[in-house]
C-alpha cells in the first residue's frame, strides 16, 4: 500500500491543505509592517492546517453517519463509507485533532487575548457544525457563506491580529479575494456532488440554485477576487505590487472555461486546480504586500 492509498492519508485530503495556508500567508504578510511575532505566526499556520483537517474528518464522519456518502459518489474516496475506517476510529482521531487545535488556541489566546479566544471558539464550532449538529450548515445552503467568512476575513484578519496586534483596512480588503477563491473550491465540490447530494436530501446551495447558477457563482467569485484587488489598487487602498496576482489571471480564465465544459469526475481535477489557484493568488498577494514594505 502506498502512502496515497493509506486510509488516513485519504481521510486527511491533503490536496485541500494549501488552501488552508493561503489566508495565514496573506495575514502574516500584512503584519510584516508592524511588530511581527514569528511563533504566533507559525502557531496560526498550524492551527489553520488542523482546522482544515478537522473539517475534512468531521465531514467524512457525519456524512458517513447520515448516509450522505454512497457508492455512486463522484468525489475522492470516503473512508467511512468505503469501510476503510470505522466511525469510532474516525471520531477518536477527529477529537484528537480538535484537542490539538484547542491547545494551540490556548497559547494564541495568551498572545492575542479574548478576541482570539472568540475567533477560536467560533472556528471550532463552525467546523463541527459544517456537517454535524442539529442544523448542518452544509446541508442547509450555508456552507458557502461560512467558508467565505472563516477562510477569508476571519482567518486573514485574525492572523494579522495575533501576529502584530492590529487589524488594518488593507488587511480587511485583502481578506475578501482570499475568501472568494477558497469559497470557489467548495462551489466546484458542490457542483460535482449536486445529484448525489439531492438524492441524499443534502441541500447545499448548489442543490438549491441548480448547476447553471452554480457555474455562474463560480465565475463571479473568481472575477470578484481580481476586481477587488484591481479596484483597491486604483483607489489607493492596496499597494501597486499586489497587482502581482494578475500573474494567475490566465489560469483563472482556464478554470472558468472548465467549469462550463467539465462534468462528473472531471470536476475533481478542476477542484484541485482551483485550490492551486487560490494558493498561488494568495502567495502573490502576500508577496505584493511584503514588496510594498521593502
Amino acid at each position: 500500500m502506498t502512502l496515497a492509498q493509506h486510509p488516513w492519508f485519504l481521510a486527511l485530503r491533503p490536496k485541500t491543505l494549501p488552501a488552508a495556508a493561503a489566508p495565514v500567508l496573506v495575514g502574516g504578510a500584512a503584519a510584516a509592517g508592524h511588530d511581527f511575532a514569528l511563533l504566533p505566526f507559525m502557531c496560526a499556520l498550524a492551527t489553520s492546517f488542523l482546522l482544515q483537517i478537522g473539517v475534512n474528518l468531521a465531514n467524512d464522519y457525519f456524512d458517513g453517519l447520515h448516509g450522505i456518502d454512497t457508492p455512486d459518489r463522484l468525489g475522492p474516496q470516503r473512508v467511512i463509507q468505503s469501510g476503510l475506517v470505522t466511525p469510532e476510529q474516525m471520531r477518536r482521531v477527529m477529537l484528537a485533532v480538535f484537542a490539538a487545535i484547542i491547545l494551540l488556541g490556548i497559547y494564541l489566546i495568551t498572545v492575542g487575548g479574548w478576541p482570539i479566544g472568540a475567533i477560536g471558539l467560533a472556528s471550532v464550532a463552525a467546523a463541527l457544525a459544517y456537517s454535524g449538529g442539529p442544523y448542518p450548515l452544509a446541508s442547509n445552503g450555508l456552507g458557502d457563506l461560512f467558508v467565505f467568512i472563516f477562510f477569508g476575513p476571519v482567518a486573514v484578519c485574525g492572523t494579522q491580529y495575533v501576529v502584530a496586534g492590529v487589524v488594518t483596512p488593507t488587511t480587511m480588503l485583502s481578506s475578501l479575494p482570499v475568501g472568494f477563491l477558497i469559497t470557489a473550491i467548495l462551489v466546484v465540490n458542490n457542483l460535482r456532488d449536486i445529484d448525489t447530494d439531492r438524492r441524499a436530501c443534502k441541500r447545499t446551495l448548489a442543490v438549491m440554485v441548480g448547476p447553471g447558477r452554480t457555474r455562474k457563482q463560480f465565475t463571479a467569485l473568481l472575477a470578484l477576487a481580481y476586481a477587488v484587488v484591481f479596484g483597491a489598487v486604483i483607489g489607493g487602498n492596496l499597494p501597486l505590487p499586489t497587482m502581482l496576482i494578475f500573474l494567475t489571471a490566465w489560469p483563472a480564465v482556464r478554470r472558468i472555461r472548465e467549469i462550463y465544459s467539465q462534468r462528473g469526475r472531471a470536476l475533481n481535477i478542476l477542484l484541485a486546480d482551483t485550490a492551486k489557484l487560490a494558493f498561488l493568488f494568495s502567495l502573490f498577494l502576500a508577496m505584493g504586500l511584503l514588496w510594498a514594505r521593502i
